[in-house]
C-alpha cells in the first residue's frame, strides 16, 4: 500500500476515521494533523514529533499505519492537499514560515532548480513523444490554460502558431465561451490543457468534453490525482509548488519548451522556410531594433 491509495482530499477523512485504532502517541499526531495539516505538511518527522510530544519513530509508524511507505509520502500527500485547498492568504502565511529570513533569491531559485530536476527524473518519455507526434499529425490544435496557467498557454500558442497554421488559443472569459470555441473539436484534433492547483473547473469540463468528442487530449499538470489527468491520452507531469501567493511554473514551462523544440526538430525544413520569410518581413517593416553596426 502507498500514497496513491488516497486522493489528497480523502486523507484527513481517513485519519479521522482511524483515530480509535491509533496508539496514544499516534492520536496526538492525528489531532495535530486534523487541526493544523497546513503546518504539518512542511514539518520534518522529528519536528512534528517534538511538537506533539512523541518520538520521530512514532511519527514514521503513524505514516505506515495509514498505508504509506514512510513519512515523506504522507508529507507529500499533505502538501498536495494544501495546494488545492488553501486560500491565497493562507499560502502567504505558510510560505513565509518556510522561507523565514533567509536569502529569498537563493531560496526561490534553488527550489525551482529542484523542481525541474524532479520533473526530468519522473516524466513519462513515451507520453512526451506521443504528444509530439499527435500535435504534428493534428487537424487542429487547441490550447487552454487559465489564471496563472494562461501565460503558459499563450507562450505555447505563440510558438506553435509559427509552426502550424491550425492552432487556436481557447479564450476562457466565460464557461459558455469555452464550449463555443470547442464546438467543432473532433477526432483528429488535439487539445492541450494546462492546469495546476488551484484547478480550474472550466478546464476540467473542457477536457472532458473534448475527450467525449474523440479528440486527443494532452494534459500538462502536477499529479496523477489532478482532475484533468483522467481525461488525458498523454499525461505530462511537472513539479509545481507555491511560492507565497504565486505559483512556481518553471517546470511546466520547461516541458512546453521541450515540446516546441521536439516539434521543430521533426519539422525542421518547413520551419526554416517559415522563419526565412519572417525575417524578410521583419526587416522590411522594421519590426526589431537593429544593431548600430548594421
Amino acid at each position: 500500500m502507498n500514497n496513491e491509495t488516497y486522493k489528497p482530499q480523502d486523507l484527513l477523512r481517513t485519519i479521522q476515521q482511524k483515530q480509535s485504532t491509533f496508539s496514544k502517541g499516534q492520536r496526538h499526531i492525528a489531532a495535530f494533523m486534523l487541526e493544523h495539516y497546513d503546518k504539518a505538511a512542511y514539518m520534518t518527522a522529528a519536528k512534528l514529533g517534538a511538537l506533539v510530544g512523541v518520538s520521530e519513530s512514532t511519527v514514521v509508524r503513524f505514516a505506515i499505519e495509514l498505508g504509506f511507505n514512510g513519512y515523506p509520502e504522507l508529507q507529500q500527500s499533505l502538501q498536495e492537499l494544501i495546494r488545492t485547498k488553501l486560500t491565497a492568504l493562507q499560502r502567504i502565511e505558510i510560505t513565509n514560515d518556510r522561507i523565514g529570513d533567509s536569502d529569498l533569491l537563493e531560496k526561490v531559485l534553488c527550489s525551482d532548480i529542484e523542481k525541474i530536476k524532479r520533473t526530468l527524473e519522473e516524466i513519462d518519455r513515451d507520453s512526451f513523444n506521443s504528444a509530439v507526434d499527435a500535435m504534428i499529425g493534428a487537424n487542429m490544435i487547441y490550447i487552454i490554460g487559465m489564471r496563472s496557467s494562461s501565460s503558459l498557454a499563450s507562450f505555447m500558442y505563440h510558438y506553435l502558431s509559427l509552426v502550424f497554421p491550425h492552432v487556436r488559443l481557447v479564450r476562457t472569459t466565460s464557461g459558455s465561451e469555452v464550449f463555443e470555441q470547442l464546438l467543432r473539436i473532433s477526432k483528429g484534433d488535439v487539445i492541450i490543457g494546462i492546469s495546476f492547483p488551484r484547478y480550474s473547473k472550466r478546464i476540467i469540463n473542457a477536457l472532458e468534453y473534448a475527450k467525449k468528442q474523440s479528440a486527443h487530449v494532452v494534459a500538462i499538470t502536477d499529479s496523477v490525482t489532478s482532475p484533468i489527468a483522467a481525461s488525458a491520452d498523454d499525461l505530462l507531469l511537472a513539479k509545481s509548488d507555491m511560492a507565497s501567493f504565486v505559483d512556481s511554473l518553471v517546470a511546466p514551462l520547461s516541458i512546453i519548451n521541450a515540446l516546441i523544440v521536439a516539434i521543430g526538430k521533426k519539422k525542421q525544413n518547413e520551419i526554416a522556410e517559415t522563419f526565412d520569410k519572417l525575417e524578410k518581413i521583419w526587416d522590411e517593416y522594421d519590426v526589431y531594433e537593429k544593431s548600430r553596426d548594421n
